[in-house]
């Protein structure tokens, strides 16, 4: 069908139009919305890979950094981050001195992409009222929204992936008559896929799979699955397949410097090492931190759960109870069902490091968003069945409920632009209830607003150190850029919220990540130097400091120089400034504990924990205290409850192991350093600490040596890694 034949044909089609209105509407906001976004944590390394990816090309492959890993990002050349290049080289072109804003851009419009072609999918399937229904649950979804202005990892992913799902579909509707066309785009689609991210050769066993499925139940009844029909059309789906795959296969090669050096031998050490290179993360999660690599099955399904629409998750409802009424198209259903279920699934039975919310399976979004669309659009063609009500009617009720149905999600992004992905839904009371018990900006986008102020009302207060203005942040890689042109006024240097008193700084950008849920939740939260508040749903997601002394600075100098007696005073004085100042709380603790003040490191340490009774550095004084005051079944009892808190803080397990030492418990003291191991965290000081337990049992030094080996295979192949095992 030539497009005049198509436009002849729905020309009368009011829902076509609405969903040609909705595509042209969607196309024009998406790039104007996604240029009052910030950077995202990761997009300075990204970026910087993307200058190197162009010296390859535009070197012929003589300039190598794009394909050397580097300390800072080793992992960088493992990724193709097609969308990051793709952004350079336009802002190269064209002289754009603003790269950022066209990162943006250009992903915006790879998330408008994934909304058009989850429409068109619905389209194919159940007609334009299902399309034009997809798309506004997509594109009023916050979350997706949110990240289309500039996460260039995960929302090019999303949208390959669903515009390869489209062309597999048109693939299996078009068969055995398949257009070049659509083998064409579909090779494209996939090798974009695998150039963005190696977890795109998951569209390799789709199309077997989806392709091969349909032949069986084309061919099971009439004219059988051996019959001549049958086995020709599997040579024609073969042939097709492997020509398909193979030209995605060097588009997306061809798009990524590290699979041009061994096409198959890198695309292979990047697929089978994707999970090494997460690392662990602390999130907030359910109200409480936890690590990202031991984080509880549901983290993935239920962040899903409580951050998309309601409506969708109606629409979702409505698509299982209804689909049974459709058979023609239940082969259809299946493929969207899968698309967006297996990869949830996967990263429970795999029990996949994940973090930053569910970002890493954006791309199950898109098919999740399109059952959901055709779940309503089941419910309409049900409803319409009652010859009693008029269609017009019920199409025009159906629209008012679904618009009902995402007012909060509309809401959130109007009032709370550009931090649309900082959504949570009715389920958890919202993003105001989600306060302190999820993670609210995990990605830093609001450090733009809030350098955007520094620079505009930053005053000197006479504390300066030198010319410049300093602004600490715990996130310099998403703050750096919006300073590049003040730098002879500012001046960006690295702190740690809970390390903060430590490092000299004029001014401070925080977000609350990283954060413990209990100071966010004190009412003395924010402290009072805090100047400005970026808020998402009247809470704060990230502040700016102003500091009004340096007395904890100048505390901590002294006492690194154990001036002990003088850094008391300074850290006093910086605690009647600040009574929330953790760090100047922890510095007086320990100075107290050198002079041998330790009556005073206790009083000091109650009223720490009072404000923060789970904060783990002043629990692990207390326990030293305990300790002190040769009391050890509290400081074992202390020591015990920061392990559960937080199993990987190696230090309460090495004073445990002290403890226990002293004690000739060496059963305890063995089991601190095993435990440790098991966590990932016995370092060279755990391992002489665990062959001291050894020879203190009689063992020699080489036979001590031995049995820690031992132990360090036997913890690594229950934790299923086998290399590691082997090395010991």
């Amino acid at each position: 069908m030539n497009m005049k034949q198509f436009f002849n044909e729905n020309k009368k089609d009011l829902w076509f139009w609405t969903f040609l209105c909705l595509v042209g509407v969607t196309l024009f906001l998406m790039p104007i919305l996604s240029r009052d976004a910030g950077n995202s944590g990761d997009e300075e390394s990204h970026h910087e890979q993307s200058k190197y990816v162009y010296d390859y090309y535009a070197s012929f492959g003589k300039d190598t950094l794009a394909i050397t890993p580097r300390p800072k990002d080793y992992n960088q050349p493992y990724y193709g981050q097609f969308a990051d290049n793709l952004s350079f080289f336009v802002a190269k072109t064209f002289s754009i001195d603003n790269e950022y804003s066209v990162r943006h851009s250009i992903n915006s419009l790879f998330g408008w992409l994934a909304i058009l072609f989850a429409a068109l999918i619905a389209y194919r399937i159940a007609g334009w009222r299902a399309g034009v229904i997809t798309i506004l649950l997509l594109f009023f979804s916050p979350r997706f929204l949110g990240h289309s202005f500039n996460n260039l990892k995960d929302i090019p992913f999303a949208s390959s992936i669903i515009i390869a799902l489209y062309y597999i579909i048109r693939f299996i509707q078009q068969f055995p008559k398949i257009k070049i066309s659509t083998a064409i785009l579909l090779a494209c689609a996939i090798g974009i896929s695998i150039a963005v991210r190696v977890g795109g050769l998951i569209l390799f066993p789709y199309f077997a799979v989806f392709t091969f499925l349909y032949l069986i139940m084309r061919n099971y009844k009439t004219p059988g699955l051996f019959s001549k029909n049958a086995r020709t059309e599997f040579a024609k789906l073969l042939a097709w397949g492997i020509g398909i795959s193979l030209l995605g296969y060097i588009i997306g090669v061809l798009l990524w410097p590290f699979a041009i050096q061994r096409p198959i031998e890198n695309v292979v050490f990047a697929y089978k090492n994707m999970s090494a290179f997460a690392i662990g993360i602390l999130q907030l999660f359910e109200g409480s931190i936890q690590w990202s690599d031991m984080l509880s099955w549901h983290y993935t399904p239920k962040f899903i759960l409580i951050t998309i629409p309601i409506a969708v998750i109606l629409g979702l409802i409505l698509f299982f109870t209804l689909l049974w009424k459709d058979k023609r198209n239940y082969f259809f259903y299946f493929v969207i069902f899968f698309a967006f279920f297996f990869p949830v699934f996967w990263i429970v039975y795999t029990n996949a490091n994940v973090y930053g919310g569910w970002r890493h399976s954006l791309f199950a979004y898109p098919p999740m968003v399109v059952a959901a669309g055709l779940g309503f659009n089941l419910a309409i063609d049900w409803l319409s069945k009652n010859k009693s009500i008029k269609i017009l009617f019920i199409n025009l009720a159906a629209i008012a409920v679904l618009l009902l149905l995402l007012w909060n999600p509309i809401r959130h992004i109007v009032k709370n632009h550009p931090y649309e992905y900082v959504y949570f839904n009715e389920l958890t009371g919202g993003t105001y209830h989600a306060y302190g018990n999820y993670e609210l900006d995990y990605y830093f986008h609001s450090t733009r607003e809030a350098s955007e102020w520094v620079i505009a009302n930053a005053q000197r207060s006479g504390l300066e150190t030198g010319n410049k203005i300093r602004v600490a942040t715990w996130h310099p890689a998403s703050v750096n850029y919006f300073f590049r042109k003040d730098t002879a006024n500012f001046q960006v240097a690295f702190s740690r919220w809970y390390e903060r008193g430590n490092t000299d700084w004029d001014y401070a950008i925080f977000t609350i990540t990283g954060m413990l849920p209990e100071e966010l939740k004190n009412a003395n939260f924010p402290p009072n130097n805090t100047v400005y508040q970026v808020k998402v749903d009247n809470q704060p997601v990230c502040i700016v400091l102003k500091r009004e002394t340096k007395d904890d600075l100048i505390g901590s100098q002294l006492k690194n120089n154990r001036e002990f007696i003088p850094a008391i005073a300074h850290f006093k004085k910086a605690l009647e400034i600040d009574p929330t100042n953790t760090v100047a709380y922890t510095n007086l603790i320990e100075t107290y504990f050198n002079t041998g003040l330790i009556d005073s490191a206790k009083l000091v340490t109650d009223q720490l924990l009072t404000y923060v009774p789970k904060y783990e550095p002043a629990n692990y004084l207390l326990a030293h205290y305990y300790n002190n005051t040769r009391e050890p079944k509290k400081a074992l009892k202390v020591l015990q409850t920061i392990r559960k808190q937080n199993v990987k803080f190696g230090d309460a397990y090495h004073l445990a192991f002290q403890i226990y030492a002293q004690q000739n418990d060496f059963k305890n003291a063995e089991k601190m350093m095993l435990e440790l191991m098991a966590v990932g965290q016995l370092d060279e000081q755990g391992l002489k600490q665990l062959v001291e337990v050894y020879k203190a049992q009689g063992l020699d030094e080489r036979g001590a040596y031995k049995k820690a080996y031992k132990k360090y295979a036997a913890t690594y192949e229950k934790l299923g890694k086998k290399v590691e095992a082997q090395k010991y």
